[in-house]
């Protein structure tokens, strides 16, 4: 086989390499603007709750529970598919920044991706599927809580801390979600006359707990796919831009050959032509 030939089924294979990377630019696009819709109205479903809790812990303070020994459990949102960078060895760094205590932490890897890194690295860490789409996070979201329902079963309870990337700019954050409300501020509430509830002030908390993770684990889901695709639309543009400026030298180191191997047909017509003449001659 020429070496034109060669050059030219390597050319092709690079082309439809970029073809499906341009595809999976696409999707993860797409994925980009669904999440735009939810990411707001969620995090304003999380604004209204924290802003509840703030009035109700101001007027029955009383309902906090006492502070007891707990486990701490780290959950780790990285990504399920690769194509994303540094997306999980950036949570991994930023893992190995947290304060350190004497309590050993549980790790919990949500998306195969982290976890197989996680594994390589010699981390133990118990796995999660994570989300490759919008339509998956409410499947996710329900897998998740159940597994953090079955470790406090397990261990009593838990000081939860997240490691996630803002959907806004893809940075990694650290956010304490249980015990909750650990961050409210101490401003003055938005009623001076304390809430009517139905029911006791403990009670009332738990399920105002129970919605506030859900709400905010759910923010977070959202926030993590969508720095996720972000990261994985940059990478792929550069894979892509790396690929053209690589077809362009195969093209153009090809039509060289060919200009090459035209040179050599018309020396070979043109010897032909002279033996002829020569043989003609005699």
């Amino acid at each position: 086989m020429s070496r034109r030939r060669t050059l030219e089924m390597h050319r092709v294979k690079l082309n439809e390499i970029r073809e499906i990377m341009n595809s999976m630019k696409t999707l993860a696009y797409m994925e980009t603007r669904k999440l735009a819709r939810f990411l707001d109205a969620q995090h304003a479903v999380v604004k209204s709750l924290e802003t509840t809790a703030a009035d109700f812990l101001h007027h029955y303070p009383q309902a906090l529970p006492e502070r007891e020994r707990s486990t701490l459990v780290y959950l780790l949102m990285g990504s399920e598919r690769s194509f994303c960078g540094n997306f999980n060895e950036r949570l991994l760094r930023d893992l190995d920044a947290t304060p350190k205590t004497d309590r050993q932490p549980l790790l919990l890897a949500l998306g195969q991706k982290l976890h197989s890194v996680m594994t390589a690295q010699g981390r133990e860490a118990a796995a999660l599927d994570g989300a490759n789409a919008v339509e998956e996070v409410e499947a996710v979201l329900g897998r998740l809580v159940e597994t953090l329902g079955h470790l406090q079963a397990q261990h009593g309870p838990l000081d939860l801390y997240v490691l996630y990337h803002s959907g806004e700019d893809s940075e990694s954050l650290a956010k304490q979600l249980l015990p909750p409300f650990q961050s409210l501020g101490t401003e003055a509430p938005p009623c001076a006359y304390p809430p009517i509830l139905n029911e006791s002030p403990v009670d009332f908390l738990a399920g105002l707990t129970d919605q506030y993770l859900f709400a905010h684990l759910h923010a977070m889901l959202f926030a993590s796919l969508m720095a996720e695709n972000r990261l994985r639309l940059q990478h792929l543009e550069g894979a892509v831009h790396h690929l053209e400026e690589k077809v362009a030298e195969l093209l153009g180191r090809s039509n060289a050959l060919r200009q090459e191997e035209i040179i050599e047909e018309i020396e070979v017509i043109l010897l032909s032509v002279g033996l002829v003449g020569r043989t003609r001659a005699r």
